[in-house]
């Protein structure tokens, strides 16, 4: 089950490979924007990286996230790698240094995976849809510096354009150094920040109703979004209401105009999350608004075609 009961395809010119690199467990929105992903015609979904976050083991309980997802949407032949397991170390970006520098040893599967799929050469672009901090694609662009020209960064992280940070973004606070190793880059890189991906709401009821009668996925989706809601990591949240901040990256690579965006200077961010501008970064692309209605409505509907 899956994509097949979809009765449309996409011309193959227009579709593009597709990595999501994602904290998987460490809310309850990633696997919104993962399942998104995969019952998308036009996304060739090539592997799924797990990444860390702030606890103890998360990078392997995001990985063992990504196969709960994969094996309630019957899509257990998509590739799951382990990623980084924490955040770069100081210094990792020195000269000199390459992806060695996080594990001690070698990069691990996930980084190797991302350089080897920037490599292979393939007609179709590729894009690696970022859900969380930054550390394997910064491991990959340390080690293999020409793959920056050859992938599209696709990342949910920053306070974009506020200079003051109004609560410390979890993306980018989960590894500030990866994050500046890539803003200042110079690769193709599509920021969404926090001011458009907290936009894209839904409340409990709504996905009990849309969601939840949609097959093994639909039931994992709303119940482990309930139980994380009730958990004391919850404590940020609104009660009884969510926002799937994850799901604009595969909306918008779906549909680039779902939003408007403009070229800018990148943001330096510093240690509370907060941004600043004027130091030289290369322009890239940030998004200030994106259709909520668009990326919920493609969800809702792709979730009800392939599974009742």
């Amino acid at each position: 089950m899956g994509k097949e009961k979809l009765q449309y395809d996409v011309p193959d010119y227009k579709k593009v490979r597709v990595i999501i690199d994602t904290d998987a467990a460490c809310e309850a929105d990633d696997p919104f924007a993962i399942a998104q992903a995969l019952l998308s015609q036009k996304l060739i979904v090539k592997g799924i990286v797990a990444e860390h976050y702030n606890q103890e083991n998360s990078m392997e309980l995001s990985y063992r996230e990504i196969l709960t997802v994969l094996d309630a949407m019957d899509m257990q032949d998509v590739p799951a790698f382990k990623g980084e397991t924490g955040p770069a170390p100081e210094g990792a970006f020195s000269a000199g240094k390459t992806a060695s520098a996080f594990t001690g040893d070698s990069a691990s599967e996930g980084v190797r995976f991302i350089i080897d799929e920037a490599l292979r050469d393939d007609a179709h672009p590729l894009f690696v849809l970022c859900q969380g901090a930054i550390t394997n694609v910064a491991a990959a662009l340390a080690a293999c510096p020409e793959i920056k020209s050859r992938m599209t960064i696709v990342w949910i992280g920053t306070h974009g354009f506020l200079e003051a940070a109004p609560t410390r973004e979890f993306n980018a606070g989960n590894d500030i150094a990866s994050a500046n190793f890539v803003l200042s880059s110079s690769a193709d890189i599509w920021l969404i920040p926090s001011t458009v991906y907290s936009t894209i709401t839904l409340g409990l009821a709504e996905i009990q109703k849309k969601i939840y009668p949609c097959g093994k996925i639909g039931k994992h989706l709303f119940e482990n979004m309930v139980q994380y809601n009730m958990s004391e990591r919850a404590q940020w949240t609104k009660g009884e209401s969510w926002a799937i901040g994850d799901n604009p990256a595969p909306a918008a690579v779906l549909n680039p105009d779902c939003g408007h965006w403009q070229m800018h200077e990148a943001p330096l961010v510093h240690e509370d999350t907060s941004s600043s501008f004027g130091n030289g970064l290369p322009e890239i692309r940030i998004y200030t608004d994106m259709d909520s209605r668009y990326v919920l409505e493609d969800l809702f509907a792709k979730l009800t075609v392939c599974y009742g």
